[in-house]
């Protein structure tokens, strides 16, 4: 998990450092130092132009160093290599180039993933919670949900999107829906009060009243660790659980649930071994969980069952196509963070969504285990999300700095020193009061 979030941040602070030092030289800038990470030096080397290259212990970041007088004494040999001395428009350029280094590096990201072909599964309704919205909005099973607010959602990922843009907000939602032919089409409309304002964590298509269908998971025995408890009662890979104690097994969940509540017990446990029913006596080993019950397991898996065909829904790009719909997710996920962002300023959702590294880590960590495309989609959305964040107008970060800029352009002159040093005292204060929130978010959620 930890390595996983490394080389995520990692790559993320390189290249958004890089587009910094890359837009500096090519205006004649001197850059003294490129460092990714920060404290005591693990590794550095220097180039032929002087710059010194670092990777530091403490990988939380990173810092491109130029010369510059605000920062001290400078020769008068490097005068006209100084950050300060160059034109507005160039220290813009400068500032800009790093969130711009992460807006591109997601795109390249969200190419390759699109280009490997988008794989989801169809949402189709296999039950609706009474009283929900979509109850009320009339919403059935069996229904194909195509479109929210008029916007496609052929996968389970599309529809949790679309629902997430919805989070905190009243006012109508609409459904398009499909029979299971998807031929007959209606719009079906549902309202929002306030949805989920003061909820956390959550995940929308359950918090709209959705139950999507899934294929029903069989208790059919597909790994079965040796030495485990499983293992020691004589199970086999294919066996298949058909009761416990006399108690029906209809499906894995009822299994797990059978076992867990159980711990050092002996389990009479009838199962099917290729049509011969045979008769294991099984024993859970007790573990404890997460909130400190003992729970048992028995170290095996199941086989998992596939979605019907007619259920997956497959997008091919091509080469363009793919680079066209990355670029596209690009845009519509800035979009979103700042959606959320003015949401959580309003007041409409729940400061207690922000996340920190701890968080940042168990989804890396998780993404990873997906598979590559989840990784990949992961550390885009990060690469994202670091842009997007850095371009604020919050003094500190480069969205102060062009916010500066932006105004020197319009009054004619630099903002004064004294005003940038509150400036940045008041935007240290906000970032770390943020960064401190998210932290105390993650350990809550522990």
């Amino acid at each position: 998990m930890v390595v996983f979030t490394l080389i995520a941040l990692g790559v993320l602070v390189t290249f958004h450092e890089y587009g910094h030092f890359w837009v500096a030289r090519r205006n004649g800038i001197k850059v003294l130092r490129f460092s990714i990470g920060f404290g005591t030096p693990l590794f550095r080397w220097n180039d032929r132009h002087g710059t010194e290259f670092v990777v530091a212990a403490l990988p939380l970041g990173g810092y491109v160093k130029m010369v510059d007088e605000r920062e001290g004494p400078v020769d008068d040999s490097e005068l006209p290599y100084a950050f300060n001395r160059k034109s507005v428009w160039q220290r813009m350029a400068v500032v800009v180039a790093g969130p711009a280094a992460n807006f591109l590096l997601a795109i390249l990201v969200y190419w390759i993933v699109f280009g490997m072909g988008e794989q989801g599964v169809a949402p189709i309704v296999d039950g609706v919670k009474q009283g929900s919205v979509v109850e009320m909005a009339g919403l059935s099973k069996g229904q194909e949900i195509v479109a929210v607010d008029g916007e496609p959602t052929p996968t389970w990922r599309a529809l949790r999107t679309r629902l997430i843009y919805r989070i905190g907000e009243t006012g109508p939602i609409t459904f398009t829906v499909a029979d299971q032919q998807g031929v007959d089409r209606e719009v079906l409309t549902g309202q929002l009060n306030g949805w989920l304002t003061e909820a956390e964590q959550v995940d929308p298509i359950t918090a709209i009243g959705l139950t999507l269908y899934q294929p029903p998971i069989i208790p059919v025995a597909d790994d079965v660790i040796a030495g485990e408890p499983a293992a020691l009662a004589g199970m086999q890979p294919g066996d298949r659980v058909v009761s416990v104690d006399g108690e029906p097994m209809p499906t894995w969940h009822a299994w797990v649930e059978y076992v867990r509540a159980r711990p050092g017990e002996s389990l009479t446990v009838e199962v099917d071994r290729r049509g011969e029913p045979v008769t294991l006596i099984l024993v859970p080993k007790a573990e404890q969980a997460g909130d400190g019950t003992l729970v048992g397991k028995v170290g095996m898996s199941v086989v998992v069952p596939s979605f019907p065909d007619e259920m997956l829904r497959t997008m091919e790009y091509g080469f363009f196509g793919a680079l066209k719909r990355g670029a596209q997710e690009t845009w519509q996920t800035s979009l979103l963070i700042l959606d959320s962002l003015k949401k959580m300023i309003q007041g409409l959702i729940s400061v207690k969504h922000l996340s920190g590294p701890i968080t940042i880590a168990k989804v890396a960590g998780a993404s990873a285990q997906y598979g590559v495309a989840a990784y990949l989609t992961f550390v885009a959305f990060l690469s994202v999300s670091l842009g997007v964040l850095n371009l604020l107008p919050i003094p500190v970060l480069d969205g102060g700095h062009l916010m500066y800029y932006l105004i020197e352009v319009v009054k004619g002159k630099p903002v004064s020193e004294k005003v940038q040093l509150v400036g940045f005292r008041l935007g240290l204060f906000m970032v770390v009061g943020l960064m401190v929130l998210a932290l105390y978010n993650d350990l809550m959620r522990l």
